[in-house]
């Protein structure tokens, strides 16, 4: 009999067959989804706490703090609630009112800062006053171990060790930089682009951090080309996912989608994997799909 954590992982590939402008190459969306949380960030809270728990940081009587965008936190409330752990998750005021909810759902504690900028600062404020155990997303390398435990080698096999390219959105980087790690190591050929914002747009889960705030994870050359989205495109191509292909996912994932397909048109073949990192469901409040 399984657990809850034991659906974590394993998502499927599905293959965009409407909305490819190149014949000769294939475009698969992984659907993160599918993990029992909805979104891609379901790997890294689980290996985050367990890695933590395993080597001892959390102590009897801590609370868990974190700052997230969204979806980090609900993985983190939902895997805290497995291992009976309390949790407090600092959020930008933005962030739309089906991630607040779910999240408190699982009996998490939501304070809601500025800006993401500011609820990182936060975190670190009420961590360094005792009490707390922060797991730090942004510089903790169970981060992108998971990605490379896991996510990678499920690329890998599913597409019969053919991918060419890896597309991903960039928040945190942990994505990216496991998968990197996995797939560079199987070939050194295959290409990982990663997504940024261009000035000016607001994409959640995408970002271009200035440089005091750049995820300490992240490492520039484990990338070979950064894409830049306007926030229409990322918009206009969640929306194209939804009506065309059948696949409602968030703002972030239509961005990786229209990196892929603007990468596909560049290519005479080939086989592009990209990361659809949640579900639409979180953002029907907004007005992406309207």
């Amino acid at each position: 009999m399984s657990s809850l954590l034991d659906l974590v992982g394993n998502t499927p590939l599905v293959e965009l067959r409407k909305i490819n402008p190149n014949p000769r190459v294939t475009i698969f969306g992984k659907l993160e989804g599918n993990n029992p949380g909805g979104s891609v960030k379901d790997r890294a809270a689980h290996s985050m706490i367990k890695g933590a728990l395993e080597r001892g940081e959390i102590r009897p009587g801590m609370k868990l703090i974190e700052a997230t965008s969204g979806n980090t936190g609900i993985a983190l409330a939902m895997i805290a609630r497995l291992f009976d752990l309390d949790i407090e998750l600092i959020m930008p005021q933005n962030s739309t009112r089906e991630r607040v909810l779910t999240m408190e759902a699982y009996g998490a504690t939501v304070v809601l800062a500025e800006t993401m900028e500011g609820a990182r600062d936060l975190a670190d404020e009420k961590a360094a006053a005792g009490g707390y155990f922060m797991l730090n997303q942004f510089a903790n390398d169970d981060n992108w171990k998971a990605h490379y435990r896991n996510t990678g080698p499920e690329i890998y096999r599913d597409t019969d060790q053919k991918v060419t390219h890896f597309v991903s959105s960039m928040g945190t980087t942990g994505t990216i930089m496991g998968v990197s790690r996995y797939l560079k190591e199987q070939d050194p050929g295959i290409q990982i682009v990663g997504c940024q914002p261009t000035d000016g747009s607001s994409i959640p889960g995408i970002r271009k951090w200035p440089q005091e705030y750049l995820p300490k994870i992240f490492d520039r050359e484990r990338v070979d080309r950064v894409m830049e989205v306007t926030q229409d495109n990322a918009v206009l191509t969640t929306r194209r996912l939804a009506r065309e292909e059948a696949i409602f996912a968030g703002m972030s994932s239509g961005g990786a989608a229209w990196a892929a397909l603007e990468l596909a048109k560049e290519l005479d073949e080939g086989i592009i994997v990209f990361i659809v990192c949640d579900r639409g469901d979180r953002y029907l409040s907004t007005d992406l799909f309207g």
